[in-house]
């Protein structure tokens, strides 16, 4: 996944949906045309803009437009052809052979070969690499530049994801061959080979691309791609309804109650459908007072997800028990649930050794409250209502909480890459392959990993071995449902919700077909009316 990071999506059943009466009448003289610039609103400013080093959504949403993969999920999330125009792969599953495109160049004009992709394989899975996502290259047992378009890889043992692990973003070999990656230029100045190009990067306000003339698949039709950096989402939507934004992601107010009326329908285009993700409260296990399970199922069972979904999402959305989706096949419905008992979170925390000694309504143990500290990210409203929720009820059983709110780049660098934290409201973006070896391995909790919270379990760890050298999905999902199960017993994070995705877009933008990719999968292929383009080039 590119997720928080990487961007591919756990698959959505036929939950895609056009609000009702907002399709546009384009008319039978509209087409296609080139030019205009969309304004898309941005919460969090890129960390890098070097794919490899990336693990912010801020960064990947533009990395995934100046970058390509060897294959891709297309509009129904079944995997297709990307710099690669075809593959093959062994009877055994153990070689994976690619043909590159040839009509391929880099932004700055050199040709793609596959000397790029075997670069970036070597860059993945150098140990200089400060990177999160090496761990399914460093399955293959040897690589090859067959010939200059052609890249071949050999496993010793059969990886669910290993086509699709092939996704991720080749970069250039011309411009990065010998140098520190961590301080090379590209992380603000990319080069890549996808729909647009890399134009400025003005820091605290925007982030712009240009259209590719030369992508393989022919120019975008919208010219440029500005990112406007905004770290909060009511000004955000106050940008959108003056017309300083085109596209957005709306919180459920916004779309429930603010854009419900004639003017704003007029200019603009409401989707909903179930995100690719879900909301988390994940305890730091280094943290002594969440060590004992009993104490993290006690938390679980303090707080009201129904109240949290009807609070915050006002409905569009709906209860997460585990890191899949619900009504998805790795989805395990019968796992152990924590329903909202505030007497049962009581006895579980005193058992726990955590009793109110001194009668001042916080429970104590060895002369010490028991209190921590929630932290989240500035500009997530839901985040940051679901935390002042959740504090409530904390309280309500004797918990003392405090609830931190933190500008997004110093959040991950201060705090949750270099686990600096007691408790953290999060969300993550979710692959459609149920392999979570990066999140939940007790081999990803260095610094920088995304097993951050430092959750360890042996039976966790055999699994997700087995889980992802296993192809045939029904054994799949016995393993993965058991690895849920394990997950729900032990509560290292108490599962929030899955909320519903609210994109909106201006309504001159066509083109827009929702699927069950969500709506972004073709972005290169939207455009304006030459007579509805509001900016020049």
């Amino acid at each position: 996944m590119r997720f928080l990071v990487i961007l591919l999506f756990l698959f959505l059943t036929a939950c895609n949906q056009q609000d009702s009466g907002t399709v546009p009448a384009e008319g039978e003289a509209a087409k296609p045309a080139h030019g205009d610039t969309i304004l898309m609103g941005s919460i969090g400013e890129p960390s890098t803009l070097l794919p490899v080093l990336a693990s912010d959504s801020a960064s990947s949403d533009i990395n995934g437009l100046v970058y390509s993969g060897l294959v891709r999920y297309d509009k129904d999330l079944q995997i297709e052809g990307d710099l690669a125009e075809s593959w093959e792969i062994s009877e055994d599953n153990l070689t994976i052979t690619f043909k590159l495109r040839k009509d391929v160049t880099w932004h700055d004009g050199q040709p793609l070969t596959a000397d790029d992709v075997m670069f970036t394989y070597q860059l993945y899975i150098d140990p200089e690499t400060p990177t999160a996502y090496a761990e399914r290259y460093r399955q293959v047992s040897s690589a090859e530049v067959v010939d200059s378009h052609t890249f071949r890889v050999h496993y010793a043992k059969p990886l669910a994801t290993a086509l699709i692990s092939w996704s991720l973003a080749v970069h250039p070999k011309h411009l990065l061959e010998g140098q520190d990656i961590t301080k090379n230029p590209l992380a603000r100045h990319p080069v890549g080979t996808g729909p647009y190009r890399f134009a400025k990067w003005d820091v605290g306000e925007k982030v712009v691309l240009e259209a590719n003339p030369d992508y393989y698949e022919g120019q975008p039709y919208i010219h440029r791609v500005v990112y406007r950096i905004i770290p909060d989402q009511s000004t955000m939507f106050l940008e959108l309804q003056s017309k300083g934004l085109d596209y957005m992601g709306l919180t459920p107010l916004q779309y429930t109650d603010q854009t419900d009326t004639l003017a704003f329908r007029r200019n603009f285009n409401k989707y909903r459908y179930l995100a690719f993700g879900y909301t988390y409260l994940g305890y730091n296990l280094r943290r002594p007072m969440f060590q004992d399970k009993r104490v993290r199922q006690a938390l679980s069972h303090a707080i009201n997800k129904q109240e949290l979904i009807d609070g915050v999402l006002i409905g569009l959305g709906q209860v997460a028990t585990s890191p899949y989706k619900p009504d998805t096949w790795p989805y395990n419905p019968d796992v152990a649930r924590y329903p909202y008992d505030q007497e049962r979170a009581r006895t579980l925390l005193n058992e726990a050794g955590w009793i109110d000694t001194d009668k001042d309504g916080i429970l104590d143990r060895n002369g010490e409250p028991f209190a921590f500290t929630i932290v989240t990210n500035q500009g997530n409203e839901q985040r940051i209502r679901t935390g002042e929720i959740i504090q409530r009820r904390f309280h309500e059983v004797g918990v003392d909480v405090k609830l931190r709110v933190i500008e997004w780049a110093s959040f991950l660098k201060e705090f949750i890459n270099p686990g600096n934290f007691d408790a953290t409201i999060l969300g993550w973006s979710v692959s459609l392959d149920p392999d979570s070896y990066n999140v939940w391995h007790s081999s990803k909790t260095n610094p920088g990993e995304l097993n951050f919270i430092n959750f360890k379990n042996d039976e966790v760890d055999e699994l997700l071995e087995r889980g992802r050298r296993t192809l045939d999905q029904a054994k799949r999902k016995q393993i993965y449902d058991r690895f849920q199960e394990i997950l729900a017993d032990e509560q290292p994070y108490t599962w929030l919700y899955v909320p519903d995705s609210l994109p909106v877009v201006a309504r001159r933008f066509r083109g827009i077909e929702p699927a069950p990719a969500g709506i972004m999968y073709n972005f290169h292929k939207w455009w304006v009316p030459a007579s509805e383009q509001k900016y020049a080039r």
